[in-house]
């Protein structure tokens, strides 16, 4: 058994930068052990109400920070999370079911994120226009600078507790924008961290709000429209909701997929095979760009599946706190059984379970299958549990409209020694990002990030999460 070293009983919200405890209505669980780790607050309608107009009446001041001041505040959050380093990875571990390494990479992950933010924070951000091109604009200059859009809203998922938060509280914070932010209410606790820290700095008064509450009181997170902007990363049914919902402020969506990654021939199959098992059942799949699909040219097939079975079969289930487990708990026993419905109607459609395809309670195996029928929920939806598909192909376009038989398209993985095919997968194949020689489960945090078709829309990585976060104003000065 092991001792928790920094969980405590119970966490705050944040209401315009202050703590508040208003009750203590959500139960947060520890994953593995279904016990109760921790009581948060729910937010009530009148709370997140109450945020949104400290929110409104922030943004003057907010847009107002010079960018060495909103840099300073950056760089506090960094130095703290940083100091606060394993307790943060902690309660990543306790809440989410994170295996403890991939804890600690999060953490790591969610310190590079505010490090970036840190830079972009004091980048010139605008540009010269030569409007002189023609006679009638002889005589006229033009500037752009980009100013804050306003309040914020967002809303963020169980499965990167820290990091997906931080791709939104970041460039907000980088670009002047008060927020109010919504985090997963089976995951809170990284997120009122974040606040915890944020509010020892010198943020104006409303700058941010962090609200757990139930998905039925957090309407007013996307129909207010005192809020300017909404970021949302979850289901797709969830976020293509909340855009129809969500009236003329401007929309981000992360949502789902269902990943696809290509084996060529000639490709180093010792080199491949450790990708696609991080790829595949890092986080017991529980990622949109989890490696669900994998297409091996036939050449290499034998000696793949070979090599793969064994590493998959290789793999240590179990207690997400000890450093040796690479499978934890799936979310809840919910989703569990989700999962192994789907897996047991593949199997009535002909598929073949060559590893795994069991569970007990939360907790599934890493699961390998063979002839999934394209119909099959595995194959045409997001699975976001440990199992990953087995198929072979003889020819790379045949590949390419494979991985684009899909309602879905975030990132795509390939694995070639041809530039011809690399340039062939990136100009052909329908996703967000083509990631060559990798997994499509491999993100920088600087990236542009996001997904096309079903995936979403809009992009983050912080750069350009800042630039949605702000609008363009132009200056034109006439020379008399």
């Amino acid at each position: 058994m092991h001792q928790n070293m920094y969980m405590k009983s119970e966490y705050p919200l944040y209401i315009a930068n202050r703590a508040e405890t208003p009750n203590l209505d959500l139960e947060v669980l520890d994953k593995y052990s279904g016990e109760v780790a921790a009581r948060v607050p729910l937010a009530s309608p009148d709370m997140i109400d109450k945020a949104i107009a400290a929110s409104v009446k922030a943004a003057v001041s907010m847009a107002a920070l010079k960018p060495y001041e909103r840099q300073a505040v950056l760089r506090h959050c960094v130095k703290r999370f940083e100091e606060r380093f394993d307790e943060l990875a902690e309660s990543l571990c306790i809440e989410a079911g994170k295996p403890i390494k991939d804890s600690k990479g999060e953490v790591t992950r969610l310190i590079d994120t505010f490090q970036i933010a840190c830079d972009e924070s004091v980048k010139a951000q605008g540009e010269m226009l030569n409007l002189e091109i023609g006679e009638r604009t002889s005589g006229y200059r033009g500037w752009t600078k980009r100013v804050p859009i306003g309040p914020c809203s967002f809303i963020s998922p169980f499965n990167f507790p820290l990091n997906l938060a931080a791709h939104k509280i970041a460039p907000a914070i980088a670009a002047g924008c008060p927020f109010v932010l919504k985090p997963a209410s089976k995951t809170p606790i990284g997120a009122l961290l974040i606040g915890e820290i944020l509010a020892e700095t010198d943020l104006p008064e409303g700058a941010f709000s962090i609200l757990p509450c139930s998905r039925d009181g957090a309407d007013l997170f996307t129909t207010d429209e005192r809020l300017k902007f909404l970021s949302f990363t979850g289901s797709p049914d969830v976020g293509w909701k909340l855009k129809e919902k969500a009236g003329k402020k401007k929309v981000v969506l992360e949502l789902g997929g269902n990943a696809a990654c290509i084996i060529d021939e000639g490709v180093d199959i010792d080199d491949a095979v450790p990708r696609v098992i991080k790829g595949a059942y890092y986080q017991s799949g529980q990622s949109c760009i989890s490696v669900q699909r994998i297409l091996v040219h036939e050449a290499v097939a034998e000696e793949f599946e070979t090599k793969l079975l064994k590493a998959v079969r290789d793999l240590k289930s179990g207690d997400p706190k000890d450093e040796d487990t690479f499978i934890g708990p799936m979310i809840s026993e919910g989703e569990a059984e989700r999962v192994m419905a789907w897996i047991e109607e593949a199997k009535e459609g002909g598929a073949k379970v060559i590893c795994g395809g069991t569970r007990e309670g939360n907790m599934v195996e890493a699961t390998l299958m063979t002839n999934v029928p394209r119909e099959a929920k595995l194959y045409r939806e997001e699975v976001f549990g440990p199992v990953a598909l087995l198929e072979t192909f003889r020819d790379f376009d045949e590949a390419i409209n494979r991985v684009n038989d899909s309602r879905f398209g975030i990132h795509a993985g390939v694995f070639t020694p041809r530039i011809d095919h690399a340039m062939q997968a990136w100009d052909h194949i329908e996703a967000g990002g083509v990631l060559i020689n990798e997994v499509p489960s491999w993100r920088g945090d600087n990236m542009p990030y996001g997904g096309i078709k079903d995936s979403g829309l809009g992009r983050e990585g912080l750069k350009y999460a800042i630039e949605d976060m702000t609008e363009i104003r132009t200056l034109v000065i006439r020379h008399a």
